[in-house]
């Protein structure tokens, strides 16, 4: 490609285009393998709500690390769409909530439905920021003892 000539937007270009298709599809089946190993507590997918909340922590500190060891370029944007938006992004499943929150309206628990999809959204969140916290921690320690 010419010096003068711009690159395509991160998201039309092959290979990052490659690199989310195969994570997402490592996130997906693990995700779903998952739901159906683990069944409903009380009428209550749990899992799903388990793997929202790990996915949201363990996000929050793929993120986190990779924001500290420098600019998303290279193999760590490689690192970030691949596990990030690709395996982390299938294996979280809010759409599956959505669902989920809808069949337990369905089955006439509407209160439960609530409680539920508040309780995974608030718990993710702390867990994002946890994540982030556990990253930045590790940061610190690395940068005080002078590893890198």
């Amino acid at each position: 490609m010419p010096a003068d000539r711009p690159r395509s937007p991160l998201h039309l270009r092959p290979r990052s285009i490659l690199l989310v298709f195969a994570g997402g599809a490592l996130g997906t089946a693990v995700r779903y393998l998952l739901t159906l190993s683990v069944p409903p507590v009380g009428g209550v997918p749990l899992i799903t709500l388990l793997i929202n909340v790990t996915g949201a922590f363990v996000l929050g500190w793929l993120l986190q690390t990779l924001a500290l060891r420098g600019p998303d370029e290279g193999t760590r944007r490689d690192v970030r769409l691949f596990a990030g938006t690709g395996i982390l992004g299938g294996y979280t499943t809010y759409s599956s909530l959505a669902v989920d929150t809808d069949g337990l309206i369905a089955a006439q628990s509407v209160g439960l439905s609530i409680l539920y999809a508040a309780t995974t959204i608030v718990i993710g969140a702390l867990a994002t920021v946890a994540g982030i916290a556990l990253a930045s921690a590790i940061g610190r320690r690395r940068a005080a003892g002078g590893s890198s």
